[in-house]
Formats: C-alpha cells, sequence, structure tokens
C-alpha cells in the first residue's frame, strides 16, 4: 500500500517536472516582447485570473512588487463592478487562463482594448479569445495534468507558476534590480538587514567612546577601559584628535606578565599603532567580516566624508554586531 501511494506521488512529480522542462522550447520572441513590455510600463502590472490561475496570479503580483515591478491583483469577477478603475494609462496587463476562455475575463479584456493598454496573456490555448487579444502570448499548455483523472489544474498551474517566474527574474535583470534595492522591499528579513544595517546604526558613539591621549597615565588608561561602556580597549589621540594607536586588555595583560611596574608610563607606550579602523557608512557585515579576519573583537570607527575623516566618531564591539540579524 505504502509503495503505490510513493508511486502516485513520484508520478505526480515527474509530470510536472516534465510540463515546466518543456516550457524552455517555448521561450521564443514572444517572450522577449513580454519582458520589453513590462519593462517598458510606465504604471503598474496588473495581473489576473480566475480560480487556480487567479492563485497563482496572485503570487505573480507579489514577486513582481517585491522585486521592482509595483504590481496589483484584480479579480476578474470583481472587474465589472468598480475594480476596472484601478486600471489606467500606462499600465500593462497580465491575464491568466489555462484555457482562454474564462467569461469573467471579457470585461477586461474589452476595456484593455477600449483604453489601448497592452495584455500579456499566459495561456495553453493559443487559438483562444485571450490569446487573440494579447501582445504578446506565452503558452503553458501541458500533455497531461498531475491529477489521475486529468481534470483538476495541477501540472498546468505548476507551468503558470514556473511562467511567471521565469518572466518576473528576466525583468528583474533587464531593470537591473540590485540586492539593496531588494532589501528595501525585505526590510524585515535577514537580507534586509544584512544589506541595509551600516556600521553607524550599532556603533557606540559620545560618552561610550574610551579615547585617552599620548601622554595619558597607564593608570587613568586602564580606568577608563574599565568604566566605559565597551570595556577592554581604548583608543589613543594625537593632538590634532586623530587616532593613532589602539590599547586592549591583552596589551595590558602581556605587559603585567613582563614588566615589574606595570602601570607606570603612559599610553603611547603601550599602545599598538595603526589600528584597524572602518567607516560609518559601511555595511555592519563588512564589519564583521573584518573583525572574523583579523580575529579582532572591536573596531574604531571614522566618518570618511567629514571635515576630519581622521577623527573616530564611534567603536564597534563584535559583539555588537553579533547580537543583530545580520549573520
Amino acid at each position: 500500500m505504502s509503495l503505490q501511494i510513493i508511486k502516485q506521488g513520484l508520478q505526480v512529480l515527474d509530470i510536472e517536472a516534465n510540463a515546466i522542462l518543456a516550457l524552455k522550447d517555448r521561450l521564443d520572441e514572444s517572450f522577449v516582447q513580454a519582458v520589453q513590455t513590462i519593462k517598458e510600463c510606465r504604471g503598474k502590472l496588473i495581473i489576473t485570473g480566475m480560480g487556480k490561475s487567479g492563485q497563482i496570479a496572485r503570487k505573480m503580483a507579489s514577486t513582481f512588487s517585491s522585486t521592482g515591478t509595483p504590481s496589483v491583483f484584480v479579480h476578474p469577477a470583481e472587474s465589472a463592478h468598480g475594480d476596472l478603475g484601478i486600471i489606467v494609462d500606462g499600465d500593462v496587463i497580465i491575464a491568466l487562463s489555462y484555457g482562454g476562455e474564462s467569461p469573467e475575463l471579457a470585461p477586461i479584456l474589452s476595456f484593455a482594448v477600449r483604453k489601448n493598454i497592452p495584455v500579456i496573456a499566459i495561456t495553453g490555448n493559443a487559438n483562444s479569445t485571450l490569446a487573440k487579444a494579447a501582445k504578446a502570448i506565452l503558452n503553458i499548455s501541458v500533455s497531461t495534468e498531475a491529477c489521475p483523472l486529468n481534470l483538476a489544474p495541477t501540472a498546468s498551474s505548476t507551468a503558470s507558476l514556473a511562467m511567471g517566474d521565469a518572466l518576473a527574474m528576466a525583468v528583474l535583470n533587464e531593470k537591473g534590480f540590485s540586492p539593496e534595492e531588494f532589501a528595501e522591499f525585505h526590510p524585515g528579513g535577514s537580507l534586509g538587514y544584512r544589506l541595509l544595517t551600516r556600521v553607524k546604526d550599532v556603533m557606540h558613539t559620545g560618552e561610550a567612546l574610551p579615547l585617552v591621549q599620548l601622554e595619558t597615565p597607564l593608570r587613568e588608561v586602564l580606568s577608563i577601559m574599565t568604566h566605559k561602556n565597551v570595556r577592554g580597549a581604548s583608543g589613543v589621540l594625537d593632538l590634532n584628535g586623530d587616532l593613532v594607536g589602539v590599547i586592549t586588555d591583552g596589551d595590558i595583560r602581556r605587559r603585567l606578565e613582563k614588566s615589574p611596574d606595570p602601570l607606570t608610563g603612559a599610553a603611547k607606550d603601550l599602545m599598538t599603532k595603526h589600528p584597524r579602523t572602518i567607516d560609518a557608512n559601511e555595511l555592519a557585515e563588512k564589519a564583521l567580516f573584518l573583525m572574523e579576519q583579523f580575529r579582532i573583537q572591536m573596531v574604531f570607527v571614522f566618518d570618511k566624508l567629514s571635515d576630519y575623516p581622521q577623527k573616530p566618531v564611534g567603536i564597534l564591539h563584535i559583539q555588537d554586531l553579533l547580537s543583530t540579524k545580520i549573520r
């Protein structure tokens, strides 16, 4: 019994996989025309369909909107009761109907003809009413449905979904849609955090900055390193306020081990010159990569666009980055 169930499941997957693969030979000039029409759209995409086609249309609208092409789903049955008002000059319509004869699409198609609004058809019937009204026809016909009765839309709806994704990704590529733009539309996801979170968004500033002068006594340096919000490090400034070195708790430990009087001297005697730094406008993810690459716990932050590009404006600890969602 279980083998029969698995066999049926495998058969469905094979049929639907073959339905998608069959689409490869149909990406012709009509597909190119559809992509160009959407790319040149001055308004928004209106995507419509009934039943299972309508559910695919909703997903397509969401995909296009999230990848740089404003799109809305319009229910064809509602369109004749006022929803046609959402369609305006400059829009493009994508209509899905496997048979191409859904009567509910008639009001939208008639409206498109009257207003000279281009229609892209995704259909399995190239001779249908929908196809004849379209500027570009994307053929998603299948030899058989995955349904054992060959009735329920299964392979055909899968083919529609795949064709919609192919169309959306081709448009994305033609528009040069960037990861940063994608992140703008997905600020709540991990990609959004990675591509939108800058060093300046998570760094410590102002009174939290542990900074000392070249001549600051080591006892005072140790006190500052202990009492600031970011503990375990201190930046060393010259007379111009530029960062010239850094002292870490590792430097202190090594001095305690080697010197009979470890707290004598000044900051300049213990500091490490040329510390690692990062610009405030860099991605936080880059800061994390820098810290991991050089095995350091913190970096001082500059604002290279300011009048004082060598003056520290913040400090960033690795724990600040690990507490975000950039990784």
